[in-house]
């Protein structure tokens, strides 16, 4: 249903983007927007050491994950990202970062964005998208299967058929 081509748009290149963030403890959900047109969504779960990360990390990983997902996009253009974590607007303020939000820090140092507050409860569609779970694949056991068509001999059978039933060219001439 989201990636319905009624609900998905085409985006306009010179024009600014919007994107919304959410992370949950299962989660990142993310959505790209412009002229207030859903361009793309997208979402991953949560790797086993991240499910040690506080909030607060959650959150500015879920906004790194959309940069680095939208690259292509967001690099050059000006962009307000929106999260439902309040503090993520004065992260560029901050005096005391450890090493991995410095890291993070740098990487916004490539776009030009703007981090501002969006209420949770406005958030929906990022909020069910970090939510969602992956189905887990099933187990699949190997098969082989030899085909032995018989096609080409039925084939070159008919022909052969055709040729002795068919008219030579001059009885074909005398009508």
């Amino acid at each position: 249903m989201l990636c319905d081509a009624s609900i998905l748009e085409l985006l306009e290149v010179p024009d600014d983007f919007v994107v919304y963030c959410d992370a949950s403890n299962q989660g990142f959900g993310c959505v790209l927007m412009q002229r207030n047109k859903v361009i793309a969504y997208t979402s991953r779960q949560l790797k086993i050491h991240e499910k040690n990360y506080t909030t607060h990390y959650l959150e500015l990983g879920a906004v790194v994950f959309a940069l680095k997902m939208w690259r292509h996009y967001l690099y050059g253009t000006k962009s307000v990202i929106y999260t439902d974590h309040k503090s993520l607007q004065h992260i560029f303020d901050q005096k005391e970062l450890n090493i991995c939000q410095r890291r993070w820090i740098e990487l916004f140092s490539d776009y030009d964005c703007e981090i501002r507050y969006h209420p949770g409860k406005a958030n929906v569609v990022t909020d069910a998208l970090s939510r969602k779970e992956r189905a887990k694949p099933r187990r699949v056991r190997k098969m082989s299967m030899t085909i032995h068509s018989s096609i080409k001999a039925k084939i070159l059978e008919a022909q052969s058929e055709a040729f002795k039933n068919a008219s030579t060219p001059t009885e074909m001439l005398k009508g």
